[in-house]
């Protein structure tokens, strides 16, 4: 009876087959979302996860699963070099009904030591001693969630590309004019603050999709050389770079999706917005500009003015403009209730969606 078993679910497998190839997916969504999974110390996200009593975790993970996205970006998410936090999202996704069975990850730049001054205050150590501020290694990286097979062997990495390699790099200068980086700080300070990957997705029609990812630091934080605004603006103008043929990794002809936190809106709070504002109007991408069902484009909410700049738009999902994008929203986490405790504050992000068709 065991080959009887075997053979009808072998036909079973096969008929399986030939209705997948007959009603091919041609809709899909993509979404980035900052679920703030960044703790104080290594290990205490995996914690939290494992633990399951983190209403914010929760609020999170349930917001991630009712969008049920085909691919999403995870930002300022902390990385661990066995995965093991990343297992565990993806195990409360399961308790939740939603399956990703493909994933990536890997090293970020945030808490990297660098073992040099790098932000000159003459101080060794610290944070912003790092090739990008995190209190230890592995701080607020990215993950990339995928219902469909993730060529990892395709990847493009611009993760420990140098600040001084990049076209036109717009490096911090002193009053005097002279350069706010060491020669020893040029020569090891990476751009990305977190990561830039490109990263190849099989897809269920046949073809390829590339997605372009990252997270920039914030414009802030800094003083009159505007170190992190220059860097976020040279962060977000690597991948219009990338896409003029202006590095030297290959530009593959198949669709390309940007996505991620760029930490900038286009015309408020600080920074440096033509950078964002040329991404955006890039010839080879579309900015669908996703909106609450009231209207509103703001992607995080933070204090208003005077103690802040409101609501900012800083998520984004760029799709190539092949892709004819059917519609687009930002889904936020329900808000805690009244008599919820004080350190369970309300998320400050939400999750960004783009429903678009395969090209024919």
């Amino acid at each position: 009876m065991t080959w009887l078993r075997r053979a009808a679910s072998a036909l079973a497998y096969a008929v399986w087959l030939l209705a997948g190839a007959a009603t091919a997916q041609t809709n899909f969504t993509i979404a980035t979302y900052a679920p703030e999974m960044t703790r104080k110390g290594p290990g205490l996200l995996l914690r939290d996860l494992a633990r399951g009593e983190d209403q914010r975790l929760s609020a999170a993970l349930d917001l991630i699963a009712n969008r049920a996205a085909d691919v999403i970006l995870l930002t300022g998410v902390d990385w661990d070099a066995g995965r093991a936090a990343l297992s565990e999202i993806q195990r409360s996704l399961r308790m939740r009904g939603l399956d990703y069975p493909h994933s990536f990850t890997a090293q970020p730049n945030r808490g990297l030591a660098t073992g040099i001054d790098l932000d000159g205050d003459g101080r060794l150590g610290g944070p912003d001693d790092a090739q990008g501020w995190g209190p230890f290694t592995g701080s607020g990286g990215l993950v990339l969630l995928s219902r469909w097979p993730i060529d990892a062997e395709g990847l493009i990495d611009f993760t420990p590309r140098l600040w001084a390699e990049m076209p036109d790099a717009q490096l911090p200068v002193t009053a005097d004019g002279s350069s706010f980086l060491s020669p020893e700080a040029l020569q090891i300070q990476r751009l990305s603050t977190t990561n830039h990957w490109v990263l190849p997705l099989q897809t269920p029609w046949g073809g390829r999709l590339h997605i372009a990812v990252f997270s920039a630091t914030a414009p802030v934080f800094d003083g009159p050389e505007d170190r992190n605004g220059l860097r976020n603006a040279d962060e977000i103008a690597l991948f219009a770079k990338w896409l003029d043929g202006r590095l030297d990794s290959p530009v593959p002809d198949t669709p390309v999706i940007v996505m991620g936190r760029a930490n900038l809106d286009p015309s408020r709070g600080a920074g440096r917005h033509a950078a964002l504002r040329a991404l955006t109007a890039h010839a080879r991408l579309n900015d669908a500009i996703p909106r609450t069902p009231q209207g509103a484009a703001a992607t995080a909410r933070y204090d208003l003015p005077p103690d802040g700049p409101g609501p900012l738009r800083l998520d984004y999902v760029l799709p190539d403009s092949r892709l004819q994008v059917r519609d687009a929203g930002i889904d936020w986490p329900q808000t805690p209730s009244a008599k919820a405790k004080p350190d369970q504050k309300p998320l400050r992000a939400g999750l960004v969606w783009v429903e678009l068709t395969a090209p024919d």
